[in-house]
């Protein structure tokens, strides 16, 4: 999804409509700004809850050497 935006004089800028629907952006929600080469990249910080459960499932029995046992 490719949109142009333009900045303000205060240097802000509006996400559009269709890509805060895509990521549930919402009003007040914090976003973080982090500059990477020649571009700004915005990731909307999630509460630690909503991670919560991700991991269920997960294959935790790994081949060890056996001086590691």
């Amino acid at each position: 999804m490719t949109t142009t935006v333009t900045v303000s004089p205060k240097f802000q800028v509006v996400i559009p409509l269709a890509i805060r629907e895509a990521l549930g952006i919402r009003a007040g929600q914090k976003i973080q700004a982090i500059q990477y080469h020649d571009r700004i990249e915005l990731i909307p910080v999630r509460p630690m809850r909503r991670a919560r459960g991700m991991l269920k499932g997960i294959e935790t029995s790994v081949p060890r050497e056996s001086d590691r046992m």
